[in-house]
């Protein structure tokens, strides 16, 4: 299931409604990310996110049919927030539900690398001064996904 949205989100709400649909789970992996205070030596006053609904509705729909087909989910949930935050909001929260644990942790994993690099969203870091810097993926974020693309399922988590 996607999401993307301007409103924050309830981590354990989300999780318990996904979980009530699901009698024969036996692990449930998530990973929440925030908006941080600061970014190297740079303090962050708040975060704008930008995105093409229609696209990126339909990028997102693709990374969760590809961790589909890898791994034996029963279930998974990514929602996306978008719009101005600031410190400690929610930005990201990837939800994988299946029989095992190991699955379950490589399809989350494997999910946030390709929303780090592939996902059609624009985020801008704001500082106190009103002046902003466009955040890019990192190297060790294209490493990761690179890892998936050639066949790399031994991450352990």
């Amino acid at each position: 299931m996607i999401k993307v949205q301007a409103e924050d989100f309830n981590i354990a709400l989300e999780i318990n409604e996904l979980k009530r649909h699901h009698q024969d789970l036996g692990a449930i992996v998530s990973f929440t990310g925030v908006v941080r205070s600061g970014s190297g030596d740079q303090e962050i006053t708040s975060m704008v996110l930008e995105h093409y609904p229609g696209m990126t509705q339909r990028e997102l729909a693709a990374i969760e049919e590809k961790a589909r087909q890898r791994w034996q989910l029963i279930d998974c949930l990514i929602i996306h927030r978008y719009g101005t935050l600031v410190p400690g909001d929610n930005i990201v929260l990837v939800v994988t539900i299946s029989k095992h644990r190991n699955e379950a942790f490589q399809a989350a994993s494997f999910l946030m690398d390709y929303l780090k690099t592939s996902a059609p969203f624009w985020k801008k870091e704001l500082n106190a001064k009103a002046q902003g810097n466009w955040v890019k993926a990192k190297q060790q974020d294209h490493k990761a996904t690179s890892a998936w693309q050639n066949g790399d399922d031994q991450k352990k988590s």
